[in-house]
């Protein structure tokens, strides 16, 4: 099989296309012939050893993953050969084979493509924790959305809008504000302006929100928290902008005001059947159309290297995706129809 894998850290220099033997499953593993492979900021990270967090080398990038079950382990009897399903794991999806626990493997509903369950698999499971696991987002409340064209932001702009709060969200281009306005956002506003703060209480109903969402961080990370209403909730998931922002410690003591970490494997790994749950209702929501799936950038496995490269690029507009089979685009249903 080909699997494109590093022998170091630092740059993609290091990651190349190779040929290995098709894994075996252990006992309690299941191999997954690889359908597709959405990537995201963290695997930009990862291949920089920037992240927290660095798995053993030769690593294989690429951890949200869609594909068919291709052989089970001996202990594994709640899956079988030709199951569709999808995993998040810490890498292993740029390979045509991969293994993953069994019981971090799940089933995806057969009107959704491989390559969108691939695409929604993190990006939206962590939006929706933010939302409500963390941020106890209420209807009626007003929730700004930073990086709001990005594949969280553009999540929690559907699914806030959905729940019944009035959405701002924040981008950098006109043509991000007109997709996010699609998506539900009931204002839009300019995050490159040169007064964030003045365009976000110019655009809430009570020139205050109740709830920041901010995968972004960077240099509006203070005035977004200056922005929160008496009691509001700046939910902290990532620091796409490239720096960890400081915050003043008076500011949360004047405002009333809270700063809440929201760390997507601690809610997967403290409550596995509640993150089961979400996840399955997302990929219903999406296959039903009630939730847009994001619009794809798709790879083939043989331009891997672009893929990356195009994932930790801030400018693009959508989900970088490898497609490893030729039908990852479209679902059982419509291949049927």
């Amino acid at each position: 099989m080909q699997s494109f894998e590093g022998s170091a850290y630092g740059t993609l220099d290091h990651f190349e296309l190779v040929d290995r033997d098709i894994p075996e499953p252990g006992a309690r593993q299941v191999r997954i012939r690889v359908a597709a492979a959405a990537l995201g900021f963290v695997d930009g990270l990862i291949i920089q050893g920037r992240y927290q967090y660095k798995p053993p080398l030769p690593y294989v990038p690429g951890g949200e993953i869609a594909g068919v079950v291709d052989a089970v382990g001996a202990e594994v009897h709640h899956l079988s050969a030709g199951d569709r399903v999808a995993t998040w794991q810490f890498g292993g999806g740029l390979a045509e084979y991969t293994l993953a626990p069994a019981d971090e493997v799940e089933p995806i509903p057969a009107n959704l493509a491989f390559a969108d369950a691939a695409a929604i698999l993190l990006d939206y499971q962590t939006a929706q924790y933010a939302l409500f696991g963390r941020g106890g987002v209420r209807a009626g409340e007003t929730v700004l959305v930073a990086g709001a064209a990005g594949g969280v932001g553009a999540a929690a702009v559907q699914l806030a809008a959905k729940a019944g709060a009035y959405v701002i969200a924040a981008a950098s281009t006109p043509e991000k504000r007109d997709r996010v306005r699609a998506l539900g956002a009931q204002a839009a506003i300019n995050s490159a302006g040169p007064d964030i703060r003045a365009e976000i209480k110019a655009a809430a109903p009570r020139g205050v929100v109740d709830v920041v969402v901010d995968p972004v961080g960077g240099p509006t990370f203070e005035a977004l928290f200056r922005s929160l209403a008496k009691e509001g909730r700046h939910l902290v998931i990532g620091f796409a902008a490239g720096s960890i922002p400081a915050l003043p410690a008076n500011l949360a003591l004047l405002k009333s005001a809270a700063l809440i970490g929201v760390e997507i494997r601690h809610f997967l790994a403290s409550r596995p059947a509640e993150a089961r749950a979400a996840r399955a209702a997302l990929f219903e929501q999406v296959a039903s159309g009630a939730l847009a799936p994001p619009p794809l950038i798709p790879f083939p496995l043989v331009q891997a290297r672009e893929a990356l490269a195009t994932a930790s690029c801030r400018d693009k507009t959508g989900k970088v995706v490898v497609i490893q089979q030729p039908d990852a685009l479209a679902s059982d249903a419509s291949r049927n129809s």
